[in-house]
C-alpha cells in the first residue's frame, strides 16, 4: 500500500504515447486560451472572487445545514468512497493512499443519478447553479496535504461550502496564488483554480466540504470557446476514464448501502 509520504507511482495508462502527445500540446493550448478568457471575463480575474457577484450561491449558505446532514449519512460508508486518484489517475500526485476523497454528484455537467438520490437536497440546489460542470462532496483526511497545482481552464471557477470543518479551522486553510483562507461552516468562497493553489488540514479532524464548478460569466465569444473547448474534452482520455469510473464506483456505493440496508431489515424481522 502507498505511504501517505512516498512518491506515487505514474499510472501505467498516463505513458501512452498519444495521452503524453495530447496533454502536453493541450496545456499550451489552454494557457493561450486563458489569456482570451481574462479579456472576456465579467467578474474580476483574481485569485480568489467575492461570492456576492453570484446571487445562486446564497441558498447554499442558507441551506447548509441540510447539507451537512446529508453528507454525514454518506459518510457512514466512507470506506465505499473513492479516493480521487480512483477516479482520475491523473490526480496521481495530489491525491494519495485514498486521503482526498470525492462523492461525486455531477461529473461534467451531467448529474449521477445514484448519489444525487442519496443527498436529495444538495442536488437540487446544484441543479440551479447556472451551466455547472461538476460537484462533489470534497472530503479531505487530518494531516493531509494537497500540494500546488493549477487547473485546466480559466472558463470555469469553482465554489467551496464549508460543512464539516475542524475546530481549529484557521489550520485548516488553502492557499490561491499568494492568498490563503480558511474554510467556515455556512461560507461559501469562490476560486479561480487557474492560479496555483494547494491545500493543508494540519488538524486531527476531518475536513468536508461541497465543492463545484460553474461556467465563469463571460462574454458570448468567450462562452462560445469555452463550450467548444470543454466539447472537445469529452473525446479524450481525460473525460473518458473518470466517466467510467464515476458509473463504477457510483454503483459499488448503491451496492454497499442496499447491503446496509437489507441487513437492517433482517435486524428488525
Amino acid at each position: 500500500m502507498t505511504s501517505v509520504n512516498d512518491t506515487p507511482e505514474k499510472p501505467k495508462t498516463l505513458n501512452r504515447p498519444l495521452r503524453k502527445f495530447v496533454k502536453r500540446n493541450g496545456k499550451k493550448l489552454m494557457r493561450r486560451v486563458a489569456r482570451f478568457q481574462s479579456t472576456q471575463s465579467l467578474v474580476p480575474d483574481t485569485p480568489f472572487i467575492d461570492a456576492a457577484l453570484f446571487p445562486f450561491l446564497a441558498e447554499f449558505e442558507q441551506k447548509w445545514q441540510v447539507m451537512r446532514d446529508e453528507v454525514r449519512e454518506i459518510l457512514k460508508f466512507s470506506d465505499d468512497i473513492p479516493g480521487f486518484e480512483e477516479l482520475s489517475p491523473d490526480q496521481y500526485r495530489i491525491a494519495k493512499a485514498r486521503q482526498w476523497k470525492t462523492f461525486v454528484l455531477y461529473g461534467f455537467g451531467v448529474p449521477l443519478a445514484g448519489n444525487c438520490a442519496k443527498a436529495p437536497v444538495t442536488a437540487e440546489i446544484l441543479s440551479r447553479v447556472p451551466d455547472i460542470q461538476t460537484a462533489w462532496f470534497s472530503i479531505l483526511a487530518p494531516g493531509y496535504h494537497i500540494p500546488a497545482h493549477t487547473g485546466v481552464t480559466k472558463g470555469i471557477l469553482r465554489a467551496h461550502l464549508g460543512l464539516l470543518i475542524p475546530q481549529e479551522r484557521e489550520k485548516c486553510r488553502i492557499r490561491v496564488d499568494d492568498q490563503v483562507r480558511a474554510w467556515q461552516a455556512g461560507k461559501v468562497i469562490v476560486l479561480d483554480d487557474t492560479y496555483e493553489h494547494e491545500v493543508w488540514n494540519d488538524t486531527d479532524e476531518e475536513r468536508v466540504i461541497l465543492l463545484f464548478d460553474f461556467d465563469r460569466p463571460m462574454g458570448w465569444r468567450g462562452r462560445f470557446l469555452n463550450r467548444l473547448m470543454l466539447r472537445l474534452m469529452k473525446f479524450t482520455a481525460f473525460y473518458q476514464e473518470p466517466k467510467k469510473n464515476l458509473a463504477d464506483f457510483e454503483a459499488r456505493f448503491e451496492a454497499a448501502t442496499r447491503r446496509a440496508d437489507q441487513n437492517l431489515e433482517k435486524l428488525s424481522d
